[in-house]
């Protein structure tokens, strides 16, 4: 899911591609227009956090949208070539914190990310990648109806869908196309529960030091899975401009999805230190992501509290 043509490159810290990919086109003929939060300062401000705020129509609306024919059809829609030989599809228990997030993107394109439900104050926040949420370097260009499917598996929502009411990214991002995280807040699911009451939620860590085995997962939109299984890639973390990089060759739809250190193969917990975010190349080796530093705590912090 792409928010630029897969033949441009990002402009951050000398990445080469960035993640999303677009599917086809299956939307309403007028986009539902996300709303600034109330009081939101110009990008020039010093507030380094941006929140996008959903109605209550959008979000109810977003759910209808996202139908099962729907979610099919946009992982028919997109084959980036097989699955490399790095990524492995998940075969240990349900990650019940891990899912699918559909959106329909800025140019009005049904697509797809990554997230991870996390720990926070709210009970009610996920974590992707900031491009899985606008365009960056753009700010009139965000995303829009946002659903977050935890635990998707060949067509199967065994924890049902929840609408994303708000998404918190860093300015920075908005800006000048860095630091691409964002945490998300999503709405109780259709029984009244919250959503880590419902699938848990993985402890995040800022500003550990890069190193270590990490295990990246996501929903990369390669063959035969197309976005119906998880896939993992498990590799030694290094630095990498200015951010951290492992070996694995998942690609677009991958974006936003988890990056587990000290991951137990057996529980399937583990401590979220990144996501992913980028890629080497287009036929891809490394993948690239955030070192969780001052600007990513603000960022969750701003969206548990909400």
């Amino acid at each position: 899911m792409t928010e630029t043509p897969p033949s441009a490159t990002r402009r951050f810290r000398g990445r080469a591609t960035g993640l999303a990919v677009t599917g086809t086109a299956l939307v309403l003929a007028v986009p539902f227009a996300a709303t600034a939060e109330a009081g939101q300062a110009p990008a020039a401000s010093a507030d380094p956090v941006s929140v996008l705020k959903f109605t209550a129509k959008e979000r109810k609306d977003a759910l209808a949208y996202w139908t099962p024919a729907r979610i099919k059809a946009v992982g028919k829609s997109v084959d980036l070539g097989p699955t490399g030989p790095k990524a492995k599809p998940w075969r240990g228990p349900t990650l019940k914190t891990v899912g699918r997030l559909f959106f329909v993107n800025a140019r009005g394109a049904d697509t797809w990310c990554t997230a991870t439900a996390v720990k926070s104050a709210n009970k009610s926040a996920l974590m992707t990648a900031a491009h899985c949420v606008r365009r960056g370097s753009s700010p009139v260009n965000t995303n829009f109806s946002m659903v977050f499917v935890p635990a998707y598996s060949k067509g199967k929502q065994p924890y049902g869908a929840f609408a994303v009411r708000s998404a918190a990214t860093p300015r920075s991002w908005e800006t000048d196309s860095t630091n691409d995280m964002a945490t998300l807040v999503v709405d109780a699911g259709k029984d009244g529960r919250k959503l880590t009451d419902v699938v848990g939620g993985r402890a995040v860590a800022f500003n550990r030091p890069v190193g270590g085995t990490i295990s990246a997962l996501g929903y990369s939109a390669t063959r035969p899975q197309l976005g119906e299984e998880l896939l993992r890639c498990v590799g030694k973390a290094k630095k990498k401009d200015g951010g951290q990089a492992i070996p694995c060759d998942m690609t677009g739809g991958s974006s936003g999805g988890p990056w587990f250190a000290d991951f137990n193969a057996t529980t399937g917990r583990g401590t979220l230190v990144s996501v992913n975010s980028s890629l080497d190349s287009m036929t891809p080796t490394e993948m690239q992501g955030e070192v969780f530093g001052a600007t990513a705590k603000k960022v969750y912090d701003r969206a548990q509290r909400g």
